[in-house]
């Protein structure tokens, strides 16, 4: 599975369902990534391990939100969400931080996310497969 094939079949697969739950009234088809960073980081981390990052928002110097990315074990930060923001909004800092574990907020969204990717991953796959046969 390439790095460019996960990444088209998550553009693909965002939506408002899939969005953070305080971030869906700014989300749009013109700005897809809004609201999708923390489970985008996490498929990305299903797919090629590494670690997750995390930085601050800020907007007119006061923190808003957190913002989630990756950096895969060779070192690369991967981070295709960051579209998403404004001028006005600005990532402070690079933390790594743990998967998260157990039951949180946003589990319906990464289990949604997560199973689109894979079908869209399995079809893109399939058809591959039968180019070449």
């Amino acid at each position: 599975m390439t790095l460019e094939a996960v990444i088209l079949a998550l553009r693909e697969s965002w939506g408002p369902d899939t969005c953070a739950p305080e971030d869906v009234a700014d989300w749009t088809p013109d700005n897809p990534a809004r609201g999708q960073c923390a489970t985008t980081a996490v498929v990305l981390h299903d797919y090629f391990g590494g670690c997750l990052m995390v930085g601050e928002v800020f907007v007119d110097g006061e923190p808003i939100d957190f913002h989630w990315w990756n950096r895969f074990p060779d070192g690369e930060q991967v981070d295709i969400t960051l579209e998403q923001f404004g001028e006005h909004e600005i990532v402070v800092g690079a933390m790594e931080v743990r998967r998260p574990t157990g039951k949180t907020r946003l589990d319906a969204q990464y289990e949604l996310l997560s199973s689109r990717v894979s079908a869209r991953l399995a079809k893109s796959w399939g058809s591959t497969q039968q180019k070449g046969a």
